[in-house]
């Protein structure tokens, strides 16, 4: 449906001996002659991205590979969420929970631009779970929060009150604390921009074929996704974020016998038009003992999410009949407006890459990261099994702490206190909005909105020079004007109208079939 050009390349090639040695043109690209990479990153999720940038900005050479386009698998199907993971309490992930909630104040700050603060309101249903085990749960979920700049927990009358405004009037008491949403696809798409913007060469639609060891140094071939044409690379290590294809991957390193098992477990959600006025989310109880949550988004649906199935198939998943009954059914029993299959106007699935610690049930394997080292004749190749968004900052922080015998010299860490492209607004949003709004007052609010939230401060360097509605180019619909996707093409590695309308943007959602169609013809006749 979307077109797609070969030509949409952000690397060049020539050919020697049938293989083409890897060169990037993007931002700090190499070229054939230059010494080997100091790491290559195999994966463009969100723990990829994380890594290449945390890398990039000690000093490390780094190359990123990814055999689609950025963010594409599981970093743009969760539950847009950057929380410590209350329910993991339960499962006494208590170290988890306590770095996920640090990481949740880091974020925060680093890109206020893409997370923001969100109420979770959580109805009391005491046959469920006691109204001491709750309490205590948020008491011990504050805690291990530390200093935060969010609002404590707090028990909450709901009924007749705008916290309850969504419920069936029958739950009169619950409670509520405060996590944040986040839009998932631009965190992952923004750490490639600050990778790259530090020196990192980044391949998306570029697929890790194999790897082997000459002279202490990883010798990797890539194979173009579009026409298949082989590339190599060397570099010095290995790091193997491929998410679900993490065992894949290994399978094609010589000389590398890994143990450690994965579990694919499939998470689903549901968008529906928006169930309830305000802008809390729920977090609903249901008697299989798994919690579903309702979010506002895009402020004119709701999304409902999510399920835990254990799959084998991971390439293309889809949510199934049951799935989408389950959620419906498990929303409806607390939502004051009936939710039915024939109200989705969208669904999503993705598969988590969970490190298999035994757990009998899905919704029970840890959430945690586990990091696996194999040395090949002195070189490293190092794997990342499970995670989650929230700590996907942490987990580059220990990848690199593992490779620091391999580059004594590299540089400290450093993402703690630094913002993501974008995110350098002092931790608020309001003094760019007035900014954007002085200077492109011609901009309609709404649109000029959406942008911001998108680009952050990036957006004063592309809008630069804009004097009127005109020069924004073509309107396709929901914010989206053409100079933005110019933008995404050249920026972002954009290469079609779902790179941008699902995962630069959301727009796809809000517009009608015949306007995603013009985007795509946009992108095709672009990168023709």
């Amino acid at each position: 449906m979307y077109g797609r050009s070969a030509d949409c390349r952000v690397w060049a090639a020539r050919i020697i001996g049938g293989v083409r040695p890897f060169c990037s043109l993007r931002p700090g690209g190499r070229t054939p002659n230059d010494s080997p990479f100091d790491l290559l990153v195999i994966g463009g999720g969100i723990n990829g991205c994380g890594i290449a940038r945390d890398a990039a900005g000690r000093g490390l050479s780094v190359v990123l590979v990814e055999q689609g386009d950025l963010a594409c698998a599981t970093s743009q199907w969760s539950t847009k969420l950057i929380h410590g993971g209350l329910r993991y309490l339960e499962y006494y992930e208590f170290r988890l929970v306590g770095e996920a909630l640090h990481e949740r104040e880091v974020l925060l700050k680093a890109a206020p631009h893409l997370i923001e603060p969100l109420q979770f309101v959580l109805p009391h249903e005491p046959h469920l779970r006691p109204r001491w085990m709750i309490r205590a749960g948020l008491f011990l979920y504050d805690f291990l929060g530390g200093r935060t700049s969010l609002p404590k927990s707090r028990s909450e009358r709901l009924a007749g009150t705008p916290l309850g405004a969504g419920l069936k009037p029958d739950y009169v008491h619950g409670f509520s604390y405060f996590d944040a949403r986040v839009d998932d696809a631009r965190l992952t798409i923004l750490n490639a921009r600050g990778a790259a913007d530090l020196g990192a060469s980044i391949a998306p639609r570029m697929r890790f074929a194999s790897a082997r060891v000459e002279n202490g140094v990883w010798q990797a071939r890539l194979a173009d996704c579009v026409d298949g044409a082989l590339h190599q690379v060397s570099a010095r290590a290995i790091v193997n974020a491929a998410g679900p294809w993490v065992k894949r991957v290994l399978e094609g390193v010589e000389g590398v016998v890994e143990t450690a098992r994965i579990k694919h477990v499939k998470g689903s959600h549901i968008v529906v038009p928006r169930l309830y006025d305000g802008d809390h989310a729920y977090v609903l109880q249901n008697p299989d003992k798994r919690i579903i949550f309702i979010i506002p988004y895009l402020g004119e649906f709701s999304l409902i999410g999510t399920t835990d199935i254990a799959v084998e198939e991971f390439e293309q998943p889809s949510i199934s009949v049951d799935e989408t009954e389950y959620l419906c059914a498990m929303a409806s029993r607390y939502s004051a407006r009936a939710v039915t299959p024939t109200d989705v106007v969208w669904s999503y699935s993705g598969v988590r890459p969970l490190y298999d610690d035994g757990a009998g049930e899905a919704a029970a394997v840890t959430r945690d990261y586990v990091l696996r080292a194999n040395v090949v004749e002195g070189a490293p190749v190092l794997s990342v099994f499970g995670g989650k968004l929230t700590t996907y900052r942490k987990l580059a922080e220990h990848v690199l702490e593992h490779l620091q015998g391999r580059f004594p010299a590299m540089g400290a860490p450093w993402t703690h206190a630094a913002p993501l492209p974008g995110g350098d607004l002092d931790g608020r949003m309001s003094g760019l909005l007035r900014e954007l709004g002085r200077s492109f007052a011609f901009v309609p609010q709404a649109h000029l909105a959406g942008i911001a939230r998108r680009h952050g401060s990036l957006a004063r360097g592309w809008l630069a020079g804009c004097e009127a509605l005109a020069d924004l180019g073509t309107h396709f619909g929901a914010g989206l004007y053409a100079r933005e996707i110019d933008h995404m093409l050249a920026a972002e590695w954009a290469c079609s109208g779902e790179d941008v309308l699902y995962r630069r943007s959301k727009t796809g959602l809000q517009m009608n079939a015949t306007d995603r169609d013009k985007v795509g013809a946009y992108i095709e006749e672009k990168t023709r």
